[in-house]
């Protein structure tokens, strides 16, 4: 094989429904020669999703070439995906092949597919349609024989909408689209993850044992939302075992920069009334309300940043009972939403 992406296999965990009838979903696509989209938020683990649907399919023993299109300059994608002839370019240097030759009778995988230049997207409609294109500054055709996976968080109907994407490609990719379900709604596989995570993490420090998660810590995995979904889920726990020597694991740094000692952000400044005025007061109800949850949540996220997001510390510096405290976030909607 040549050029394949190394895929971690264990982090493809879950058994929540919603994970399990994608992951069946992907597996009968895979047999089916044919383009395939993967729509999902970011860390929910696209390249992982791609990587399985390769090698599930008859094209198994075959390249599985990957490209991120988001880390490419947009002059360089057609280089990138195509090569180049010798001299086509300044700096081109002597003739180089691109990734559809590289993948050929295999699966090329394009990572945030919605960011390739339109100019590229037609000689990739092409290559979907004949499977033949030519080399930058080349005129000579290359046949391949190359199966396209591409993935995004971008809604691509509303780019091709906006023009910013071709309509005739996109129609020709999504001859099925999977998406990937977000960690929050796979109910029990962020602590299946986390456990998954820590114990690796503890075997990749020379550890004897696996790390434990206290009640209080797997309370917080099972009821954060994790915005960034599994990768930032493996942020934290594995920040939290290498913290953890004693292999217990009681807190949890949700948010790596908050920090007692961070500058803390300019506060509005309020106009104040003049010489015997007072200021005036709510214009209805409704803005007395809104201003005193603005204020809640103001106290609790300063309360959480102090505390590195400790609750039970939190709760006992704002004179709060730990349930107390549990309330007011539920109240506000989680940590996330403060």
């Amino acid at each position: 094989m040549s050029a394949s992406a190394i895929i971690p296999p264990g982090e493809a965990l879950g058994q929540s429904e919603a994970f399990v009838a994608f992951q069946e979903a992907l597996s009968q696509v895979a047999q089916v020669e044919r383009p395939v989209l993967i729509v999902g938020e970011r860390g929910t683990g696209k390249e992982l999703a791609a990587a399985r649907l390769h090698y599930l399919s008859p094209r198994w023993g075959e390249p599985l070439v990957t490209l991120n299109c988001a880390a490419l300059a947009p002059s360089l994608i057609e280089s990138e995906l195509f090569g180049h002839e010798a001299g086509a370019f300044t700096g081109a240097g002597p003739r180089r092949l691109g990734r559809f030759e590289s993948a050929h009778l295999g699966t090329l995988f394009l990572d945030e597919i919605g960011n390739i230049p339109l100019t590229a997207q037609e000689k990739i409609l092409r290559v979907v349609e004949y499977g033949v294109f030519e080399r930058v500054g080349g005129s000579q055709p290359v046949e391949v024989d190359v199966r396209i996976v591409g993935a995004t968080n971008a809604n691509l109907p509303a780019l091709a909408g906006e023009g910013r994407f071709k309509q005739d490609l996109l129609d020709r990719l999504s001859f099925e689209v999977l998406t990937l379900p977000p960690l929050r709604q796979r109910e029990g596989d962020a602590l299946l993850l986390a456990e998954h995570f820590a114990a690796r993490m503890a075997t990749e420090l020379g550890r004897d044992q696996a790390a434990v998660f206290a009640p209080e810590a797997r309370a917080l995995i099972a009821a954060h939302s994790w915005p960034g979904n599994v990768r930032q889920l493996k942020n934290v726990v594995e920040r939290a075992v290498y913290r953890a020597p004693r292999g217990v694991i009681q807190d949890l740094d949700l948010d790596p920069f908050a920090s007692p000692f961070a500058p803390a952000p300019a506060e509005p400044v309020l106009a104040e009334a003049a010489p015997g005025e007072t200021a005036p007061p709510p214009e209805s109800p409704g803005d007395f309300k809104q201003a005193v949850a603005a204020y809640e949540r103001s106290l609790l996220k300063k309360a959480l940043k102090a505390a590195r997001f400790n609750q039970r510390s939190a709760a006992q510096d704002l004179g709060l009972t730990y349930h107390q405290l549990r309330g007011l976030l539920k109240k506000h909607g989680g940590v996330d939403n403060l």
